[in-house]
C-alpha cells in the first residue's frame, strides 16, 4: 500500500544521485581547466623568461660575423665559428646582458661567457663595468702599434687598480694571454679582444690570479666571448634543481633543503678553508686589494676532491676603482651607498655623498657566509670556538684600529683550527 502512494519515488533517488555526479563532475572539469590554465601561463611566463635570459644563438652570430670579418681573433675562434666544436649546453644566464652556458670545447667541458649590453655610460646603480664602447671592438684601431697598445692597457690598469709599481709586469702577461695562437706576436684582432675582456673584472682577476687554486682557469677567448674551467657542483650546498622546479619551492622550503644536502663536516670544513684561502688570494694581493661585492652560495663552487672554486668573479672588483667610483655619489642614507649586495660605504650626511671607504672586510663577508653551514653539524669538541671565532670574524670592520693585524690572526686562527680537526681524516 505504502509503495502505491509514492510511486515515483524509486525515480526520485537515481535523479539526485545524478544531478550530484553532475555537480561534482563539472567542478573536477573547472578545476582541472583552472589548474592546466594557471600552469600553462606559468610555464608560459617562465619560458618567456628563459628565452630572453639565453641568448646564446644571438652572442654566437654576433661573435662569428666580428670573427668571419677579421674584426677580432682569438683562440676560441675557429673551434665557435668554424669546426664548431665549440659548443653551448645548458644555460645559466641570471640576466640578460650576461650570458652564462655549460659548454663543450673539443669534448673538454667548461663554462661559456658572453657580454651582450652595450653600455654607453656608467651606471652605479646596475654594473660597474663600462664594458662596450659607442662601437664594439674599436679599439685598438688599425695601424695601433704594441708600444702603444702597452701604454693603452697601462692606463687602463692604473685608473682601476691605482699606481702599482709593478703594473708593467701585469701589462706583460696580458700580452702574453693575448697571443692566443702563440706565435709571439699580437695580432689586431687578438688586441681587439683583449681590449674588450679587459673592461671585464672577472677576466682581469683570472689573469692576474691565474696560478691560485681557487681561481677557474681561462681555456680561451673570441671577442669578449670567454670559456673557463667547469666545476662539478655550482652552489656551495651542492644541490642545484630545474628551474620548473625551483619555482613551485618555497624560499623557506629551499633552505631547509639546501642544509640537508650539505657534504659531510669534514669536506664543508674543505670546501670553508678554500674560501678562506681565496679571501687571501684576493686581500692586498700582488696588484691591489679587490673587493667582494656579492658573498653568496652561487657563487661559491666546488670539484669532486672538495676544493673550493669560484663559479662566478664578476662582482669582484678593484679597491680603488670602487672607491674612485662611488665617492662622489649622491645619497639620502647608507642604502644608497651599496655596490653589488655586499660593498657598503655610508652616507656623509653633511655633504650628502658616498664615502669612499667600504665598511666590511672580505672575511668578514665569507665568515657570514660560512657560519650556519660550519656550525651545522660541527663536532662538539670544537663548536663553541668555532663559533666564537667565527662571530669575531663576522665583527671585523675596515675601519677598526689594526685591522689588518686582526684580519690575519682571525684568519690563520679558523684556517688552523678547521685543519687541525680534519687534516687525519680522509677529506683532508
Amino acid at each position: 500500500m505504502a509503495r502505491s502512494l509514492c510511486p515515483g519515488a524509486w525515480l526520485r533517488r537515481p535523479y539526485h544521485l545524478q544531478a550530484r555526479f553532475s555537480y561534482v563532475r563539472m567542478k573536477y572539469l573547472f578545476f582541472s581547466w583552472l589548474a592546466v590554465f594557471v600552469g600553462s601561463w606559468i610555464i608560459y611566463v617562465q619560458y618567456s623568461t628563459y628565452t630572453e635570459l639565453c641568448r646564446g644563438k644571438d652572442c654566437k652570430k654576433i661573435i662569428c660575423d666580428k670573427y668571419k670579418n677579421g674584426v677580432i681573433d682569438g683562440p676560441a675562434c675557429n673551434s665557435l665559428c668554424v669546426t664548431e666544436t665549440l659548443y653551448f649546453g645548458k644555460c645559466l644566464s641570471t640576466k640578460p646582458s650576461h650570458q652564462m652556458y655549460l659548454g663543450i670545447w673539443d669534448n673538454l667541458p667548461g663554462v661559456v661567457k658572453c657580454q651582450m649590453e652595450q653600455a654607453l655610460h656608467l651606471d652605479f646603480g646596475t654594473e660597474l663595468e663600462p664594458r662596450k664602447e659607442i662601437v664594439l671592438f674599436d679599439k685598438p684601431t688599425r695601424g695601433t702599434t704594441v708600444q702603444k697598445f702597452k701604454e693603452m692597457v697601462y692606463s687602463l690598469f692604473k685608473a682601476k687598480l691605482g699606481d702599482q709599481g709593478n703594473l708593467s709586469e701585469l701589462v706583460n702577461l696580458i700580452l702574453t694571454v693575448a697571443d692566443g695562437d702563440k706565435d709571439g706576436q699580437v695580432s689586431l684582432g687578438e688586441a681587439k679582444s683583449a681590449w674588450a675582456l679587459l673592461q671585464l673584472n672577472e677576466f682581469l682577476l683570472m689573469v692576474i690570479l691565474q696560478d691560485k687554486e681557487h681561481t677557474p682557469k681561462l681555456m680561451g677567448f673570441c671577442g669578449d666571448l670567454y670559456v673557463m674551467e667547469s666545476v662539478e657542483y655550482t652552489s656551495l650546498y651542492g644541490i642545484s634543481l630545474p628551474w620548473v622546479i625551483e619555482l613551485f619551492i618555497p624560499s623557506g622550503f629551499r633552505r631547509s633543503m639546501d642544509q640537508l644536502f650539505t657534504p659531510s663536516w669534514p669536506r664543508k670544513a674543505k670546501i670553508a678553508i678554500g674560501l678562506l684561502e681565496f679571501v687571501e688570494d684576493v686581500f692586498h694581493g700582488p696588484y691591489g686589494n679587490f673587493l667582494m661585492c656579492d658573498t653568496s652560495a652561487k657563487n661559491l663552487g666546488y670539484n669532486d676532491k672538495y676544493d673550493l672554486k669560484m663559479v662566478d668573479m664578476r662582482k669582484i672588483v678593484p679597491e680603488t676603482n670602487l672607491k674612485e667610483l662611488i665617492k662622489d655619489r649622491h645619497c639620502e642614507s647608507d642604502l644608497d651607498c651599496v655596490y653589488g649586495t655586499d660593498c657598503r660605504t655610508s652616507c656623509d650626511q653633511s655633504t650628502m655623498k658616498c664615502t669612499s671607504e667600504v665598511i666590511q672586510p672580505n672575511l668578514a663577508k665569507a665568515c657570514q657566509l660560512l657560519k650556519d653551514y660550519l656550525l651545522r653539524g660541527a663536532p662538539s669538541e670544537i663548536r663553541e670556538e668555532l663559533e666564537k671565532q667565527l662571530y669575531s670574524c663576522i665583527a671585523l670592520k675596515v675601519t677598526a684600529n689594526q685591522m689588518e693585524m686582526e684580519h690575519s690572526l682571525i684568519l690563520n686562527n679558523l684556517k688552523t683550527l678547521l685543519w687541525k680537526k680534519i687534516s687525519y681524516t680522509n677529506d683532508s
